[in-house]
């Protein structure tokens, strides 16, 4: 095209107001390390575009967010459009648009967790901190989120903070907790290890240990009792192809 037929005013995304990616906010911290470290996570895939995920967590890790800034830094990276790279960072509720805590509490209020008072809990810890769902505290100290599951029904109700379990909870172990973290005292999570910030966690998730993967238990004794009653009744898996569902060493109930 001949530079007399160019559009003088060529096409322009605006996601602004769009429920997107916050573009009023271009502040970033990242730097030429942050962008190395994408592109060292990019160059993990066979298909580099397999990384956005593993790269957002990091950008988390960096601004506190799904940045502008970070967005158009992935987009470059993977050879994506800002739109396709904020339509995955907008279609998980694990990247936030806002900038979270630096702890951040997920309160499951799904159906197991709800009977078993996670609703209570969430409208507990809500009033406690004085914010809702998706908000962050005018300290930028914590963040809320109702999760749909945690994952964890045989501790409900269950919250995570940075992605760490805090099982069969109380609105008095919540406050035991959130007056722990607020006074900088260390906060061990009932099945991980301790817990330290939610940038910290959203580092872990993007693929860089800190060294910490086998600290404190893996599983508690709700998780394993299955596997110890199927050895009380000598029940094993059934031999592949086997046409009977009975396990072997018991009788059907």
């Amino acid at each position: 095209m001949s530079p007399a037929h160019q559009d003088p005013h060529p096409f322009e995304a605006d996601l602004s107001g769009t429920g997107g990616v916050d573009q009023s906010d271009q502040s970033t911290h990242i730097t030429d390390q942050t962008v190395a470290e994408l592109r060292e996570l990019a160059s993990r895939y066979p298909q580099p575009r397999s990384a956005l995920i593993p790269m957002l967590h990091l950008v988390q890790s960096v601004d506190g967010r799904v940045s502008a800034a970070g967005v158009r830094v992935c987009a470059d990276i993977l050879g994506l459009t800002p739109a396709q790279v904020s339509g995955v960072a907008t279609f998980y509720t694990m990247f936030k648009r806002r900038q979270a805590g630096m702890h951040h509490l997920g309160i499951c209020t799904t159906a197991l967790c709800a009977v078993m008072g996670g609703d209570m809990l969430f409208e507990h810890v809500s009033r406690r901190l004085g914010i809702g769902d998706g908000e962050t505290t005018a300290d930028g100290l914590f963040s809320l989120e109702a999760v749909e599951c945690n994952a964890a029904c045989d501790y409900a109700p269950v919250m995570m903070v940075n992605w760490e379990f805090m099982d069969n909870m109380t609105p008095e172990k919540a406050d035991k907790i959130l007056d722990d973290l607020a006074a900088g005292r260390p906060v061990t999570a009932d099945r991980g290890a301790v817990v330290t910030s939610w940038r910290n966690s959203e580092r872990v998730l993007a693929g860089f240990s800190d060294g910490r993967a086998d600290e404190g238990p893996a599983s508690g004794e709700a998780s394993v009792m299955g596997l110890r009653v199927a050895k009380w009744h000598d029940w094993k898996a059934p031999t592949p192809g086997a046409a009977s569902s009975t396990p072997t060493g018991g009788e059907a109930r």
